[in-house]
């Protein structure tokens, strides 16, 4: 046989990826498509082996229902308490995870991955409990039934009519390192139900014709297996690709997904991309398109298309912003660059008239893509934002006072019109008011210019056509007048506002390129931490107007070595820096892990390690960080962690230096 030589890139691949596993616990999910299918039995049996081979093992979690069978299966196991949460008056167990980390199993089991725990909890989810333990070295069991993975939901809800709200990332079953399918025949688990051994009689008959109907169960059994079954053709072909094993090798299916300001149609759009990514095997990415309007749109807007690439991230996508005057010139742009064959975008319920004042973002990506397929994801309401639109959606109080003002400014227009008016012709005279509508369009935006244009016209008409101070037109060919000025003033807002739109994408990309090169700069001469860390603070708070936190390691832990403006760290602050510190990712304020912290630390990340822990906490009160802060942050981050580690090397090198002269005077005397 004809010898074919391993890929290089691919052995290399596959050397980090077992790398990464001896240092990470082995996860195991019994996977099922239904409550009563026998799961926790099941993990509970192979827990019981485990243990009579010699392996340690412990119960973390496992909830029996009330099911004698699997309790009695739990005899012989040990068992970590659970600790108690206080929440509305009830006491809440939840899984100690300090105390399962202080004991340090070979295995533990935790049933119900996709739990929701308790408000005040360390984590959000409890599959991010299972995270941090196998973050620690110890394999976990856990349970899991097919209509909590998030790219089943829509599909569940569909076949069900009920929709799940307890989901897990599609990844964190992607990254299991075995999966058990737990099965039995629907008709077996339906009389199960009825018996009473899954809920008890009450319960049982409502559950079997709300949600556990035979045809319900048959298709979501099918889900199981299908979803079971692309685990495993993953790693068979990641085999085949390490190993160079010949075989039929299709060129591969890139998928791309718009990312907008709607949470629900954001939901649909990366489940639906997800699935199609995995009925493809194909990689994904998500993608949001910040333009100069992304400053006038809502809070709620702007967070909204975070968590959008936030959800997309935990399903398995690469996640990327990107910075353009014209969303759909850069999905296409973005897309060629990065071989996407497919586009997923969502297209809201717009009246007709706004789909033909200001176009449509999807019939751009569709008249631009060329030979890259366009998939249309359809809003289900009518309220339902296009993605990135220039619409001004949180208008302020004195919004009301830009329209008076423009009212204002045409009446002025007209008063200097009837003084100039016996000097010049009057068709001369829409001149005038033609640069009322430029001036509104350049200082308050497109919509006042157009209600400018649609004033001008009035008083034009009211003052100037016969017959006088009357709205009546006697000669129709004024109509055509109107209809000119009135396309004409439209056309010029919509030219002024796109020109001062590149005007501000060209000042915030020299801005962002500035400021990086201004920092630069600052800390190329510095040798002293703390001078670095007052100099980044110095720039944080001007560029993104945050005040900001940095934690040093002092032996196991991060102690703060530099706040600005007085920002004082609690121990609840403390928790979730050394949480960020010891796991290298973003935790705090609007993320998912320790949310009631009030500021957001970032890992200071360098190729030899994480050096320390950056908080940022915004100056005004109820503001976010931003998408583009967001980045402008990170690389302050990398930045700050690549002055601290020169630093450290510095002082490093003049103690060796130090160690050395003194040996040599040593040896002199």
């Amino acid at each position: 046989m004809e010898y074919v030589r391993p890929d290089p890139d691919e052995l290399l691949k596959q050397v980090q990826k077992e790398e990464r596993e001896r240092s990470l616990g082995k996860l195991k999910i019994f996977l099922g498509y239904s409550a009563g299918v026998g799961k926790t039995f099941s993990m509970l049996e192979d827990a019981h082996n485990r243990l009579k081979q010699g392996i340690d093992v412990v119960v973390a979690c496992v909830e029996s229902h009330g099911r004698k069978e699997t309790e009695r299966l739990l005899v012989g196991l040990e068992t970590v308490p659970q600790k108690v949460i206080a929440y509305r008056g009830m006491a809440l167990q939840e899984v100690d995870l300090d105390a399962v980390l202080a004991r340090s199993p070979r295995l533990v089991l935790v049933d119900e991955l996709a739990h929701t725990n308790v408000p005040g909890s360390r984590h959000t989810k409890r599959y991010q409990d299972v995270q941090e333990l196998l973050a620690a070295g110890i394999d976990v069991y856990t349970t899991l039934n097919i209509q909590h993975l998030e790219s089943m939901n829509d599909a569940v809800a569909q076949i069900s009519g009920i929709k799940v709200t307890e989901t897990i990332p599609d990844s964190v079953l992607d990254d299991a390192d075995e999966i058990k399918i737990v099965d039995i025949p629907p008709d077996e688990l339906i009389q199960r139900f009825r018996e009473g051994k899954v809920y008890i009689p009450a319960q049982a008959a409502i559950a079997i014709e709300k949600f556990f109907n035979e045809g319900n169960l048959i298709a979501l059994r099918e889900m199981t297996f299908r979803r079971a079954a692309e685990h495993i053709d993953e790693q068979m072909l990641e085999y085949m690709q390490t190993r160079s094993i010949p075989g039929p090798w299709p060129a591969g299916e890139t998928l791309l997904v718009c990312i907008g300001n709607s949470k629900t149609l954001n939901e649909r759009l990366i489940r639906t991309g997800r699935r199609l990514a995995d009925e493809l095997k194909a990689e994904w990415y998500a993608l949001y398109v910040e333009t100069p309007a992304h400053n006038r749109l809502s809070r709620k807007d702007r967070m909204q298309a975070m968590r959008g690439l936030e959800q997309a991230a935990k399903m398995g996508a690469k996640t990327s912003t990107s910075f353009g005057v014209s969303i759909a010139e850069e999905v296409v742009r973005f897309a060629k660059r990065n071989n996407v064959t497919r586009i997923i975008v969502g297209r809201p319920v717009r009246p007709l008239w706004q789909e033909l004042l200001f176009g449509s973002v999807v019939n751009q990506i569709v008249r631009l893509a060329g030979p890259i397929d366009i998939l249309i994801i359809s809003s289900l309401k009518k309220s339902e934002k296009e993605t990135g639109e220039s619409e001004e959606t949180n208008r302020a109080p004195h919004v009301k006072y830009h329209y008076f003002l423009a009212i204002w400014m045409v009446l002025i227009l007209t008063i200097i019109a009837i003084l100039v008016e016996p000097y010049i012709s009057v068709t001369n005279l829409v001149m005038l008011y033609l640069i009322g509508v430029v001036v509104a369009a350049i200082t308050w935006g497109l919509w006042f210019a157009i209600f400018t244009a649609g004033v001008s016209v009035l008083a034009y008409d009211f003052f100037f056509i016969p017959p006088f101070l009357s709205f009546r037109i006697s000669d129709t060919e004024y109509l055509i007048t109107f209809a000119a000025f009135l396309i004409v003033g439209v056309v010029i807002s919509l030219l002024v506002v796109r020109a001062k739109d590149y005007a501000m994408a060209a000042q915030r990309r020299d801005d962002y390129t500035s400021t990086l090169y201004a920092l630069s700069l600052d800390l190329a001469s510095v040798n002293d931490t703390k001078k670095v860390l007052e100099i980044v603070s110095g720039h944080v708070m001007r560029s993104c107007n945050c005040r900001s936190a940095y934690l040093l390691p002092e032996q196991s832990q991060v102690t703060v070595a530099y706040a600005h403006g007085g920002l004082n760290l609690d121990e609840k602050e403390l928790t979730a820096a050394n949480w960020t510190y010891e796991h290298g990712i973003t935790s705090g304020n609007d993320t998912d892990t320790l949310a009631s912290a009030a500021l957001r630390y970032y890992p200071l990340r360098t190729s030899n390690g994480i050096v320390g822990v950056m908080g940022i906490q915004p100056e005004e009160q109820k503001a976010i960080i931003r998408l583009e802060q967001e980045r402008l942050i990170a690389a302050f981050a990398s930045q700050t962690a690549l002055a601290i580690e020169r630093i450290e090397f510095w002082k490093q090198i003049c103690r060796n230096e130090k160690v050395t002269d003194e040996s040599s005077s040593g040896k002199m005397a």
